[in-house]
C-alpha cells in the first residue's frame, strides 16, 4: 500500500508520462550512459553529434556543405567548458554559445583557402526540429569523487541537459527538493551538470516551484498560466484518463518544447554574476505588450499602453527582457528603445540594469546629447531623464519614426503635464509603454486615454499571494507636532510596558538627558528614543540581518534625528540627503551659513569627496554591509531603492497617494527569515485600513479603487486572529499527550523525526505572531492581560520543550533568523530570570561540554537518547573515513536500541550500555583486532576494512587477513604517492590512483583471489577511493 504513495508513483512516473506526451523520448539509464564517455560527463554525445550534423550546413558559392567531422567533434568539446570561473560565469559562456553558435574554420570545397562559418547547437526558429530526451535517475559522479548524485529527471535538448526535475511525494515539502537541488549545484557536487541547465524544478504533485541555476531558495517562483485554448488543448493531450494536477500544469507550461526554448532565448538573463529567469507575470506581460504594439491606433501609430506591476515584482527586468525581444525579433523595422525616468537615481539604476544584462544602453547627459543619440542610427537603447526633453524640444524637429519604443518608468508621474507634452512633441509617433509600480488613481484611470490602455497588471495582492513580496504590517503611533509632559509620560509608559522596575529605571535614566531641551526639539528626541528602544529590543540581534529606514520631513530634521541617535549610542545610523541649498536649515530671521545641515554636508564632502560617492557608499553599506542599522532619508531612496534586508520603515513625514505607496514598498522585498515588512507611522497618516471591506482612507488612499490597493497594508490588529489560530494548532498538536503536566511525555511523543519537524514549524509560526503581539502597542492594548500572559507563558514552555528535544535527539535546525529573534524575544519579554539559551548541540567528543548538556536532561531515557542520537550523527559524519570500523558501532547502537524498545532492558540499563559504548567510541576501541603489520597504521586499517568487506561479499576469506593487510598497505602507499595539493578535485589524479589500484587488484587476484571477478574490481576501488578522499 505504501508503495502507491511514494514519490516515484505519485510524482516521478506521472511527470515522465506527461513529458513523453509533450514529445520527449525516454531513455533508460543504460542507453544514456552509453552516449557519454563517463559518469562525470553529462552531454549525450551521440545525440549532439547527430544533431550538429543535421542542423548545420555552410554555404559556399550557392551550394550547401556539411561541416567536417573534426569541427563537429570540436564543437562538442567547446560547449563543455571547464568550471574555472565558477558555475554562473561558466553557465553564461555556455548560454552565449547555445544562443549564438560558434564559428569554425573550414577548408573550402574548391581548395581555395579557408573560411569561418557559424555552427548552431539549437534550431531556435523551429523548436520541433530539435531532439528532446528525458532520463530518470541520471547518475553523475561528484566533483569531489565522494560518490554519485542521481537527479530524479533530467531533460535534454539535442543531447545537452536543459532541465532538472526533483520529485517528492505529496507529504514532503518541495523545500526539501529545492534544498537538494541547490546543494547539488555546489562545487563539490555536480556543477558540471548544472552549468548547462536553464530551468530547475521541484515538485510534489500538489505544489511546485521553478528557478534557474544559482537561484537562492527564497527566490524560487510559482508559475500561473494565463490559460488559453491552446494551453488547455496541450494539457488535455498530455494528461489522459485522470484530472490534471498542479504538477502536470507546470510541466506543460514550462517544458513544452516551444515554451522551453522561448523562455531560454528571451527570458533568461545574466545580471552581473546572477542568472535570472522570468516570473510568470513578466512573461505574460511581454506577450501582451507584443500583441498590443502590433495593433495600430486611430492616428496610424502603434498602440500604446500602461503596465502596472507592483513594486518589488521585477519591473526593471521586464523592461530589459522586452527590449531584448524587440531588438532581436523586430530587426526588419530597425527599432530604437528609449527608457525614460524622472529621477537621477532611477535613470542611474535602469541604465546599470541594462548594461549588467549585456544590453548596451547609451545614457543621455543633456538635452543636446539626447537629440544627438536620437539621430544616431547606431544607438539601439537610450536611457534619459524626462527633463531633458525641455531642451530637446527646442533643438529637434519632430521625429516621425513609428518604430521608436518609449518605455516610461513610473509613468504616473510623467504622463501628464508640460514635460509629457514636450516628449510627445519630439516623438509624436512613438509607441509609449508606461510602466508603473503603483496602482492608478481613480482620476488617472479616467484620463489614461492620453497614454493608452491598461495592457497588463500584477497587483499588490498578487505579489503577496505569490510570495514575490512580503505583506506589510501597519501600526500608527501618532505623536503630535508639539509634545507636552503628558504625551511624553504616555509614550515612555508604552516603551517600558514589558519591563521590571530595575529595567524601567535604566530606560528613564537614558531619557533624562533629553528632559531639559526645548519642547520644539523634544518631539524628535521622543520619536528617536521610541525607535531606538523598539529596534534595539526587537531587531538589533546577534545573527539578525534586518535593517530599518526612517523617512523624515526635511533635511534639517534628518540631521537632528541623526544627532539624537548618536547621543543614545545604541544604533549605527546614516543620513542620505541631496546637496543643501545655501539657506537650508535657516529660518527667515536667521540666515547664518553655519547651519546644522550645512555643517553635516561639509563633513560628508570632506569624507567622501563628492555627492555621488557619498550616496553610493552609504547605500552600499546599508544594502550589503553589516554595520548600519538605520538609514535616515528625506526624499532620496524612497523610490527605486532595493534593499531586501530593510524590514521596518519608520515614518515621520507627510506622504500621500503614490508617494506613500512607493515609500512603504521599500520594506516589501523578500529576504531569508523575513515574514513581514513593518510600517510604524508617527504622523497618523492612515485613518482606516479594512482589507475585507476594501475601505482605505487617509493620505489620499481613498483616491484609489479599493480593489487595486487590497493587501497594500495590513492593520497590525489583524494578526490577533492568526495568533489565536496558531496557538490553537499548537495545543491541538499535542492532543495525544495524556498527562499535560509531564514534560517527559511530550518529549517521548516527539521522538519521531517527522512529528518533531512539524512541531518545530508550528512553534516557529506561533512565535512569529507572539513576537508581533508583544512588539505592537495596538495589540498590547487590545488583548486582555490574562490572554497575553497565557501566550507568553506557553511560548516559554514550548520553547523550553524545543530546546530539550533538540538536545535529546541531536537536531541541528537551520532557523537562523528565527533563533536570533526568539532569543531576543525571550530575553526581553518572557522572563528576565532563568533565560533559555538557544544554541546547537555540542559534539560528543567534547566530553565536558557534552556532560553539561546531559545534566539538563532529567530522565535516564532522555540522557540515553541524547547519547545515542549524538553518537549516531557523529558516526554518519565520519563514516567514509573508515566504513568497516564505524559500521561495528552502528550495529551495536541498533542492538541496544532494539533491546530497549522490546523492553529487554530497563531505562537505567539503556543509559548504562549506551554510555559504555560512547566511552569505547571516544577511546577508539571497536572490539576489532588487526594484523600486526597494520596495527599502528590507521590509514591502512581503514583500507583493510573496506577491502575485506568488499571481498567478503563474494569470497571466503578464511586465513587471508595478512594478505588483505599487505594489500591495504600498498593502497596506502599509492594514495600517499599521488596525493598533492587540491588533488580531491583533480580528475586526472583520481584516474591515476584508480588505475594503479586496478593493477594491484589484478596481481592479487592472480596470486591469492582466483575467484574474484573483474566486475567486482570497480566496487572495491570506489570504496577505497571514498576512504582516501576522506582521510588524506
Amino acid at each position: 500500500m505504501d508503495n502507491e504513495y511514494n514519490e516515484l508513483n505519485i510524482s516521478q512516473i506521472p511527470a515522465l508520462q506527461v513529458l513523453e506526451k509533450l514529445g520527449y523520448k525516454k531513455l533508460n539509464t543504460n542507453e544514456a550512459d552509453k552516449m557519454r564517455r563517463s559518469l562525470d560527463k553529462v552531454i549525450l554525445e551521440d545525440v549532439l553529434c547527430k544533431k550538429l550534423n543535421e542542423l548545420n550546413r555552410y554555404e559556399y558559392k550557392g551550394k550547401l556543405y556539411q561541416f567536417s567531422k573534426n569541427n563537429i567533434k570540436q564543437a562538442i568539446v567547446d560547449i563543455d567548458k571547464a568550471l574555472v570561473d565558477g558555475l554562473i560565469k561558466t553557465s553564461e559562456k555556455i548560454y552565449d554559445d547555445l544562443l549564438l553558435g560558434r564559428s569554425y574554420e573550414e577548408v573550402l570545397p574548391d581548395n581555395n583557402g579557408k573560411r569561418s562559418f557559424n555552427m548552431n547547437y539549437i534550431d531556435w526558429d523551429n523548436p520541433y526540429n530539435n531532439d528532446y530526451h528525458v532520463v530518470e535517475e541520471f547518475t553523475v559522479e561528484r566533483m569531489d569523487g565522494k560518490g554519485n548524485v542521481r537527479p530524479d529527471i533530467v531533460l535534454f535538448v539535442n543531447g545537452i541537459p536543459f532541465g532538472v526535475i526533483e520529485c517528492k511525494k505529496a507529504s514532503i515539502s518541495i523545500n526539501q527538493g529545492i534544498s537538494q537541488m541547490i546543494r547539488n549545484q555546489g562545487k563539490e557536487y555536480v556543477p558540471q551538470l548544472f552549468k548547462f541547465v536553464q530551468i530547475v524544478f521541484a515538485t510534489n504533485k500538489n505544489e511546485a516551484k521553478y528557478a534557474t541555476v544559482g537561484t537562492p531558495k527564497n527566490f524560487w517562483s510559482i508559475w500561473k498560466e494565463e490559460e488559453s485554448d491552446l494551453f488547455c488543448k496541450e494539457l488535455n493531450n498530455a494528461v489522459i484518463n485522470r484530472l490534471p494536477t498542479n504538477q502536470d500544469k507546470y510541466i506543460v507550461s514550462l517544458f513544452n518544447p516551444k515554451r522551453l526554448l522561448e523562455l531560454m532565448k528571451y527570458f533568461i538573463l545574466f545580471d552581473k554574476n546572477i542568472k535570472k529567469i522570468a516570473r510568470y507575470q513578466q512573461y505574460f506581460a511581454i506577450q501582451e505588450i507584443l500583441r498590443t504594439i502590433e495593433e495600430i491606433d486611430e492616428f496610424g501609430n502603434r498602440q500604446s499602453g500602461i503596465i502596472w506591476h507592483t513594486q518589488g515584482s521585477g519591473k526593471s527586468l521586464t523592461m530589459v527582457m522586452l527590449a531584448r525581444f524587440i531588438l532581436s525579433e523586430m530587426t526588419d523595422i530597425h527599432p530604437k528603445i528609449l527608457v525614460i525616468t524622472d529621477r537621477i537615481s532611477l535613470d542611474d539604476q535602469i541604465h546599470t540594469t541594462f548594461n549588467h544584462s549585456r544590453l548596451t544602453a547609451a545614457r543621455a547627459k543633456s538635452g543636446s546629447h539626447l537629440v544627438e543619440l536620437l539621430n544616431d542610427n547606431s544607438v539601439d537603447i537610450i536611457t534619459t531623464l524626462v527633463h531633458k526633453f525641455d531642451t530637446a524640444v527646442e533643438e529637434q524637429q519632430p521625429i516621425k519614426n513609428r518604430n521608436i519604443f518609449a518605455l516610461v518608468d513610473e509613468s504616473h508621474r510623467t504622463q501628464y503635464g508640460e514635460l509629457h507634452n514636450k516628449m510627445k512633441k519630439v516623438l509624436p509617433n512613438a509607441c509609449y509603454l508606461g510602466f508603473t509600480g503603483t496602482p492608478l488613481m481613480k482620476k488617472e484611470k479616467n484620463t489614461m486615454i492620453k497614454f493608452g490602455r491598461l495592457i497588463h497588471k500584477y497587483t499588490i495582492k498578487d505579489g503577496v499571494d505569490d510570495k514575490a513580496i512580503v505583506p506589510l504590517l501597519y501600526e500608527g503611533k501618532m505623536v503630535e507636532q508639539t509634545v507636552n509632559q503628558i504625551a511624553i509620560d504616555k509614550r515612555l509608559e508604552m516603551i517600558t510596558r514589558h519591563l521590571n522596575e530595575k529595567q524601567k529605571n535604566e530606560v528613564m535614566k537614558k531619557w533624562s538627558r533629553f528632559e531639559k531641551i526645548a519642547s520644539s526639539e523634544q518631539r524628535i528626541k521622543l520619536i528617536a528614543f521610541d525607535i531606538n528602544e523598539h529596534f534595539r529590543k526587537t531587531y538589533k540581534v546577534k545573527g539578525s540581518q534586518f535593517k530599518a529606514m526612517l523617512a523624515t520631513n526635511s533635511k534639517k530634521e534628518a540631521v537632528q534625528y541623526l544627532v539624537a541617535f548618536e547621543e543614545l549610542g545604541d544604533l549605527e545610523c546614516a543620513v542620505v540627503i541631496s546637496p543643501p541649498d545655501k539657506r537650508e536649515g535657516n529660518d527667515e530671521l536667521n540666515k547664518a551659513p553655519d547651519s546644522l545641515v550645512q555643517r553635516y554636508w561639509e563633513k560628508m564632502m570632506e569624507r567622501y569627496g563628492d555627492n555621488n560617492r557619498y550616496v553610493e557608499h552609504i547605500k552600499s553599506d546599508f544594502v550589503d554591509g553589516e554595520e548600519l542599522d538605520l538609514l535616515i532619508v528625506v526624499d532620496m531612496l524612497l523610490t527605486g531603492f532595493d534593499a531586501p534586508r530593510a524590514t521596518i520603515l519608520y515614518i515621520d513625514k507627510a506622504l500621500r497617494e503614490h508617494n506613500l505607496l512607493q515609500a512603504i514598498a521599500r520594506v516589501n522585498r523578500i529576504y531569508e527569515g523575513k515574514d513581514f515588512g513593518y510600517i510604524v507611522d508617527y504622523r497618523g497618516l492612515i485613518n482606516e485600513l479594512n482589507d475585507a471591506m476594501e475601505v482605505y482612507s487617509g493620505s489620499g488612499l481613498e483616491n484609489f479603487d479599493g480593489d487595486d490597493i487590497k493587501g497594500a497594508l495590513v492593520d497590525v490588529i489583524s494578526i490577533i486572529g492568526k495568533l489565536r489560530g496558531t496557538y490553537s494548532n499548537l495545543i491541538q498538536f499535542f492532543n495525544e499527550v495524556k498527562d499535560k503536566t509531564d514534560k517527559e511525555q511530550y518529549e517521548i511523543y516527539l521522538e519521531d523525526d517527522k512529528i518533531r519537524k512539524d512541531f518545530y514549524n508550528l512553534l516557529s509560526e506561533y512565535s512569529k505572531y507572539v513576537s508581533i503581539a508583544i512588539e505592537s502597542e495596538h495589540v498590547y492594548n487590545t488583548l486582555k492581560r490574562e490572554e497575553l500572559n497565557k501566550y507568553k507563558n506557553d511560548l516559554r514552555f514550548f520553547q523550553e520543550l524545543r530546546r530539550a528535544v533538540k538536545y535529546r535527539y541531536s537536531d541541528m535546525i537551520d532557523h537562523k533568523e528565527y533563533e536570533a529573534k526568539m532569543q531576543r524575544l525571550i530575553d526581553n519579554y518572557i522572563a528576565a530570570e532563568d533565560i533559555i539559551r538557544i544554541t546547537n548541540p555540542v559534539e560528543i567528543t567534547d566530553s565536558d561540554g557534552f556532560e553539561k548538556e546531559l545534566q539538563r536532561l532529567e530522565t535516564p531515557r532522555g540522557k540515553a537518547d541524547a547519547i545515542r542520537t549524538r553518537l549516531t550523527k557523529h558516526i554518519h559524519k565520519k563514516w567514509d573515513e573508515n566504513p568497516a570500523y564505524y559500521k561495528k558501532f552502528s550495529v551495536r547502537i541498533q542492538e541496544i536500541l532494539d533491546n530497549y524498545k522490546h523492553k529487554r532492558i530497563t531505562d537505567a540499563e539503556y543509559l548504562e550500555q549506551i554510555s559504555k559504548l560512547k566511552t569505547n567510541y571516544i577511546k577508539g576501541d571497536s572490539f576489532d583486532t588487526y594484523p600486526k603489520t597494520i596495527k599502528n597504521n590507521i590509514h591502512a586499517q581503514a583500507f583493510y576494512g573496506v577491502t575485506k568487506d568488499g571481498m567478503g561479499e563474494v569470497l571466503d576469506l578464511t586465513g587471508k587477513d595478512e594478505i588483505i593487510a599487505e594489500f591495504a598497505l600498498k593502497v596506502t602507499r599509492i594514495i600517499e604517492k599521488n596525493s598533492k595539493v587540491d588533488w580531491h578535485n583533480n580528475p586526472d589524479v583520481h584516474k591515476k590512483m584508480k588505475q594503479e589500484m586496478d593493477i594491484l587488484l589484478y596481481e592479487y587476484k592472480q596470486k591469492y583471489f582466483y575467484n574474484l571477478d573483474i566486475s567486482d574490481f570497480d566496487k572495491i576501488i570506489e570504496e577505497n577511493m571514498k576512504v582516501a578522499i576522506n582521510r588524506f
